[in-house]
């Protein structure tokens, strides 16, 4: 096939363990496509790590996806050990790649499961939350990691949710969100996205606690349309349903920003299955879909989409989908290709084509209004944590309050979280971090940086170790922080 066009420059990775077996397959069925791509080759993943560098990519690759904007990326191993950044993280938010886009269609009767109707488009927040990867090791006892959600990263992902829903003829958009729990960092996810719903009346729009709606989602994933959710959570929640729509190897996904956007399949590198031409090339064929149609290549794209689907319906299946009574011949890596570019130009006769338009314009989250929020911040008072092993809370508390500056006052101490001191229950199990909340006397008023410096100098001077502070901040006179559990 051949479409008039010139060349659209990609960078393209292998990856590590299958990732060259699957590229390969998946850059045959490109080409027999037609599709004008020039493509840049980088090294990327496990060669890079090992060789010292612990971000697994180079600079010479940096600059390639800085040209050509869009990646065609096969799955990486991240060496096991302390000191390497998971890639997949890094290259989402150097290039603000802020969505994460994986439709979990099923694709019954050629390739088996439960939920024969399912048709889920999971949007996922893709530089936030816990997986900033900021961590520490605080005590002899206790680890760290903050979850970091932010108003304009939040509205962000909302908003390209409700305009995807749209542009893609969808009915309903559902948040998965947690704020039962994390007050203030999940209810701020939450009160945007009803913030954001309320400008999209055409679309519906409801919520659900993390829990109960992954659960729902595994029982029932017909009653979903599109869900938004944050980082971690859309994580755990497309594998789901990616399982759920009959494989994980069908599964492909797009990571988007203003300016860039990667492609790759949602599995791993699968190490074990390297080399033996066994795995499914599907998912990052989809993946590389996607692609075609962000760079505006509508007919190659529909052209191996279709063919795609013939070779399904045709019962040529890898043998992580083949089944006895359903399937007509197991085939491997290249096999699968094979199969897919014999069939280009051929329609699916049980399901309907698929057909992509050209796009007009694509969603730019540079043309958004996102509202900066302009509070009043005051300091209101002071968390500082303490390493301080071997002792009882009372026995805690009691000297804190000996040491307590004049114009603060020491309103509670926790331990992982749950409140000890003051009038608490002897029998909670307490480890070697504490948490010391100190207020001003003059509750709701402002306090000077200064009264914090001196609350922590006189517990240093006291010989009592101070690991870390975070300061207590009022924005329009509502506190900017929880309260300890029990408090």
């Amino acid at each position: 096939m051949n479409y008039s066009s010139n060349p659209v420059p990609i960078t393209l990775a292998h990856g590590d363990g299958i990732g060259p077996e699957i590229m390969c397959a998946t850059l045959r069925m490109l080409e027999a496509s037609g599709a004008p791509l020039d493509i840049e080759t980088i090294e990327i993943g496990e060669k890079m790590y090992l060789s010292g560098n612990t971000s697994g990519i180079g600079s010479e690759a940096w600059d390639s996806l800085f040209r050509t904007r869009v990646f065609l990326k096969g799955p990486i191993t991240t060496p096991f050990g302390g000191g390497y950044k998971s890639l997949n993280v890094t290259a989402r938010i150097t290039l603000g790649l802020f969505a994460n886009i994986r439709p979990c269609i099923s694709y019954s009767p050629f390739v088996f499961t439960r939920f024969p109707k399912m048709d889920v488009v999971i949007i996922r927040e893709n530089e936030e939350d816990l997986y900033a990867g900021i961590e520490y090791r605080q005590t002899r006892q206790v680890y760290q990691t903050l979850k970091l959600v932010s108003e304009p990263g939040s509205e962000k992902i909302v908003r390209y949710a409700f305009e995807y829903a749209r542009n893609n003829g969808r009915r309903k958009v559902t948040c998965l969100i947690k704020d039962n729990i994390m007050k203030v960092t999940d209810g701020l996810f939450h009160r945007v996205f009803d913030r954001v719903a309320s400008e999209f009346p055409d679309i519906e729009s409801d919520s659900m606690i993390i829990d109960i709606g992954t659960a729902r989602l595994a029982d029932s994933p017909d009653m979903f349309d599109v869900i938004v959710t944050q980082n971690l959570y859309g994580d755990i929640i497309s594998d789901v349903a990616a399982q759920l729509s009959g494989s994980v190897g069908i599964g492909g996904s797009s990571n988007v920003g203003d300016k860039c956007a990667m492609f790759e399949a949602i599995h791993g590198s699968a190490p074990d299955l390297a080399g033996k031409d066994l795995a499914n090339p599907s998912g990052l064929l989809l993946s590389a879909i996607m692609m075609l149609v962000h760079i505006n290549l509508p007919g190659p794209a529909a052209a191996l989409h279709n063919a795609w689907l013939k070779t399904l319906e045709d019962g040529i299946h890898t043998g992580d989908v083949f089944k006895t009574g359903m399937s007509r011949k197991r085939v491997g890596t290249q096999g699968f290709a094979d199969a897919v570019i014999a069939r280009l130009g051929q329609m699916p006769a049980q399901r309907e084509a698929v057909t992509y338009a050209k796009q007009i314009k694509p969603i730019q989250p540079s043309d958004w209004n996102l509202r900066m929020a302009s509070d009043t911040k005051t300091l209101a008072g002071v968390d500082i944590f303490l390493d301080y092993p071997n002792v009882k809370p009372n026995d805690l508390g009691v000297q804190l309050e000996s040491l307590t500056v004049e114009g603060l006052k020491l309103v509670v101490v926790s331990n992982r979280g749950v409140k000890v001191y003051p009038n608490a229950f002897a029998d909670t199990f307490c480890s070697d971090h504490w948490r010391c909340r100190f207020e001003s006397t003059d509750k709701g008023s402002t306090i000077q940086y200064r009264k914090v410096l001196a609350q922590m100098e006189s517990l240093s001077n006291a010989g009592l170790d101070c690991i870390k502070s975070e300061n207590l901040y009022l924005f329009d006179g509502k506190a900017g922080y929880s309260l300890a559990q029990g408090q």
